[in-house]
């Protein structure tokens, strides 16, 4: 039946059964008939109208009888006082002698009773008509027994999807009692509770639980080796259409994080992207790509991609076109390292502001393909900057790297000497702001250590570490967008800009929370029935231990509370376009030694860990002479 010919047919049912309830509250107000039949029907009626009011207005209409709860019927009963004392003014009006005013008190309570009785009823009688729950049904514990449980554990029972067998909580006091037909009992029990009963998951209905708080409640329930959960919002007990899977989903990464999203600055956000030209390179990356998603819903006026891979390119073009039809789109195919291609770019239509988030980013892989990791790192970067300066962009923002900072790998090198070449750019002067953004790990980007632990607990294990001390700092891809495009806006030359990122998180820790929110246990020589192994293979050429964030520099507050500004110190022009193209010179000659020693050169706190054996390369001829002589440098 259609949800409003539901709401009619109660009203039906109410507007007969109102002006009984009045005329039973006269006879029992009168002690027979003789004071009711002093009374037209239009009196009984317009009492039944004044009810039915009432009672729109606490939405009992709207409530789905199923859920309908005891928050419900007090404001029932609140607005049926009300609506009373409306009937009475009115009544009174009309004959004030002959109206016993104690007849609507007796017809307040006559009512309300009709109400409970009806509806109650009515709710038992749809329950104990539903088929019982099959086997097929999750037999779910729900963790906290507050009112998000309440509603959600009625919420369970009147569906198919989800059993409902117990509450668990941490406060003594609600331990042994009942909550929504269900038992309560102390979190001490869980991991007995759970083989006893065959729990098959454990939804936590804390809403606006704390990062922190969740850690911990991660920590108790990956011993019960089930799968946990987590409402999202209130169950919206007044809506037919609630259900509990638009309200439950799987616990993410994201939300153990233990550090509140940074909320962007909109003075900030648009500065440098409204009603302007904005370039992207690694336009198909994790970064550039939600880049170039955050800037399209900030209007610019034209929007360029720039990447070398051309399904990366292809996809985040077809999304952007299907998202934001109106903007004008420009694909550019190739590599920063093209400095006709980037000349192009820029001296079609104008650019004034510029993301330069193209890089090679993978430790393991730069460390064993230096050249081309450099080349492209430190190359396209100085490509990018000497563009940007000759056709006077107005703003250039690099992605840097915590690896930057005291590098022990190729990658961190190649990102310090980018950031190098931006100071140097931004110290030559001229119309185009030059600055860098530096931050930690992003979940979800690709090759992220999330994919790589999520693939490896789908496939039974092992989950490999490198070392069991080795921490990094996380943040979100979006949180990192919005990072990149606040700093552009904020930059006044040379600014290397730094998130607060809170506290670093340690890799082991967050592979035993991945375990655990799969439901898995950890397999370890205490518990050999465990069902994922953790494995430490070493720390691979060039990783730390631990990431920094910040090197020896000043540190200085910005315009945002959550993002710092450091001042470095920094390679004269002249000199750091010298030592480049010499770095480049080595980079012609694939021998490791002489690449490491200009890298040494440029980035002094450069101190390599022993790099991993390189495949025996086939013996090349010597390079010429004359190719080194053609050589000419990118000057910024």
């Amino acid at each position: 039946m259609h949800r409003t010919s539901k709401v009619g047919l109660a009203i039906l049912a109410d507007l007969i059964a109102l002006p009984l309830c009045f005329l039973i509250a006269m006879i029992l107000r009168g002690g027979d008939l003789q004071l009711a039949k002093q009374f037209d029907a239009a009196s009984y009626m317009l009492v039944a109208v004044l009810t039915i009011g009432a009672f729109w207005l606490s939405d009992l209409y709207r409530a789905v009888i199923r859920y309908i709860d005891h928050r419900l019927l007090m404001l029932t009963g609140l607005a049926l006082a009300i609506a009373v004392l409306g009937a009475y003014l009115t009544l009174v009006l009309v004959d004030e002698a002959r109206f016993p005013r104690s007849a609507l008190a007796i017809y307040w309570f006559i009512a309300f009773s009709y109400v409970v009785v009806s509806r109650i009823g009515a709710r038992n009688l749809l329950r104990s008509q539903r088929p019982p729950c099959t086997t097929s049904s999750l037999a779910v514990a729900i963790y906290g027994a507050g009112e998000a449980g309440a509603r959600l554990a009625q919420t369970m029972r009147d569906g198919d999807e989800y059993r409902p067998l117990c509450f668990f909580d941490d406060k003594r006091a609600l331990t042994d009692r009942t909550v929504a037909g269900l038992r309560v009992f102390h979190t001490a029990r869980l991991l007995e509770l759970v083989a006893a009963l065959r729990i098959r998951t454990v939804v936590i209905a804390l809403p606006s639980v704390a990062p922190e708080r969740l850690r911990e409640l991660m920590q108790r329930l990956g011993q019960a080796g089930v799968p946990t959960r987590i409402l999202t919002r209130l169950v919206d007990l007044g809506d037919d259409k609630s259900a509990p899977r638009e309200t439950i989903r799987e616990l993410k990464f994201e939300d153990l994080l233990g550090r509140p999203p940074v909320p962007p600055r909109l003075d900030l956000f648009a500065r440098c992207v409204r009603g302007k030209g904005v370039l992207v390179t690694g336009a198909g990356g994790s970064i550039g790509s939600e880049l170039c998603r955050q800037i399209a819903t900030l209007g610019p006026a034209r929007l360029h991609l720039l990447d070398h891979s051309e399904y990366a390119l292809y996809t985040i073009r077809q999304e952007l076109a299907t998202r934001f039809p109106e903007l004008p789109l420009h694909a550019h195919l190739g590599s920063v390292c093209n400095a006709d291609l980037v000349e192009r770019v820029l001296g079609g239509d104008p650019v004034d502001t510029i993301y330069h988030a193209a890089a090679y980013k993978h430790v393991p892989l730069v460390e064993s393909n230096i050249v081309e990791g450099l080349r492209n790192n430190v190359l396209g970067t100085q490509v990018v900057a000497s563009a940007a300066a000759r056709h006077r962009v107005a703003t250039c923002v690099l992605i840097s790297s915590d690896k930057a900072v005291r590098p022990t790998n190729i990658m961190g090198a190649s990102k310090r000497i980018a950031e190098l070449i931006f100071q140097a750019a931004a110290a030559r002067g001229g119309d185009t702001t030059f600055c860098m953004v530096r931050f930690g790990n992003v979940l979800g980007s690709s090759g992220s250590v999330i994919p790589l632990f999520q693939r490896q607990i789908a496939r039974g294990g092992p989950v490999t570490i490198t070392h069991p001390e080795v921490s990094r700092y996380f943040m979100l891809i979006p949180e990192a967008a919005q990072l990149v495009i606040q700093a552009g806006a904020m930059a006044k030359g040379g600014d290397v800009f730094v998130l607060d990122m809170g506290e670093p998180v340690r890799i082991l820790d967050l592979a035993r929370t991945m375990i655990a929110m799969h439901g898995l246990t950890e397999r370890t020589p205490q518990q050999p029935r465990g069902d994922i192994e953790i494995q430490f293979i070493g720390l691979f050429p060039g990783e730390k231990l631990h990431e920094e964030l910040l090197t020896d520099g000043t540190v200085f507050p910005s315009e945002h509370q959550r993002i710092m500004r450091m001042k470095e110190s920094a390679l004269r022009p002249n000199v750091l376009e010298t030592c480049i193209t010499c770095l480049m010179m080595a980079c012609e000659t694939h021998e490791r030694g002489p690449i490491e020693s200009m890298v040494k050169a440029i980035v002094s706190e450069y101190v390599p860990s022993t790099p991993a054996p390189l495949p025996q390369a086939p013996v090349e001829e010597p390079v010429p002479a004359g190719l080194i002589r053609k050589f000419v440098p990118f000057r910024i």
